[in-house]
C-alpha cells in the first residue's frame, strides 16, 4: 500500500507536545479534502492556483505520488499535522528541494486549515520540523519564503528563529500571478 505507516524506509512519525506529524496516507483523503475545501478562501491567496480537480481523489493521489518521489529521491519529506488528543488533521508541512554536498539546505512550505489558524499549532509543527531537519536529517540551513503581506506567516517564521534575508523578485506564481516573496532562513547554529 502506498504510504503505509510501517513501510521500511518510510518517513518517520514526528512527535510534539500537542501534535504529531506523519506522512500522508491514501486513507487521509476525506479528512484532507474536507479541510482544504472549508479553508479554500483562507489558503488560495497564498498558494499556487488550485487545479480544477485539486480536491478530487485523483488530485490527491497525484499529490501522494509527488510526496513519494520526494522521499524516495531524498529530495524532501511531506507531513500532515495532527492534534494528538483526537487525531484531527490540522494542516501540512513539507520539506523540499533538499540540497546536499556543500549546501546541506532545504526549503519548508506549510499550510494550516482555517478552523485551526491562530491557535499556535503551526508554531509547534514548525518547531518539530526544524528539530527533525537539523538533528535527524543533518541539514545546516532551512529556508522558507512568504508573501510580504502575509503577516501571520512572517510572524511565525520570526517566532521560530528564522531571519529575513531579503526580497526574492517574482519568486513564485501564487494565485495566478508571479509574486515577490520575502526569504527567511534559519541555520543549525542559530539559537532560537
Amino acid at each position: 500500500m502506498l504510504f503505509g505507516r510501517f513501510l521500511p524506509g518510510a518517513t518517520p512519525v514526528l512527535n510534539g507536545d500537542k501534535l504529531y506529524l506523519r506522512a500522508p496516507e491514501i486513507n487521509d483523503y476525506e479528512a484532507w479534502a474536507t479541510l482544504r475545501a472549508v479553508s479554500r478562501d483562507h489558503l488560495q491567496p497564498w498558494e499556487p492556483t488550485w487545479a480544477e480537480d485539486s480536491l478530487s481523489r485523483d488530485g490527491y493521489r497525484r499529490r501522494l505520488a509527488w510526496f513519494e518521489r520526494l522521499r524516495r529521491q531524498e529530495h524532501g519529506e511531506a507531513y500532515f499535522i495532527y492534534l494528538r488528543r483526537n487525531d484531527m488533521l490540522l494542516g501540512g508541512i513539507t520539506l523540499s528541494n533538499i540540497r546536499r554536498g556543500a549546501s546541506q539546505c532545504g526549503e519548508l512550505g506549510y499550510w494550516i486549515g482555517k478552523p485551526h489558524a491562530g491557535q499556535g499549532y503551526m508554531t509547534e509543527a514548525l518547531t518539530i520540523m526544524v528539530q527533525h531537519c537539523f538533528a535527524t536529517l543533518k541539514l545546516h540551513r532551512l529556508e522558507a519564503a512568504c508573501l510580504p503581506e502575509n503577516a501571520p506567516s512572517r510572524q511565525l517564521l520570526s517566532k521560530a528563529g528564522f531571519r529575513s534575508e531579503g526580497l526574492l523578485r517574482e519568486y513564485l506564481k501564487i494565485d495566478g500571478a508571479w509574486r515577490d516573496h520575502q526569504l527567511y532562513a534559519r541555520l543549525a547554529t542559530d539559537r532560537g
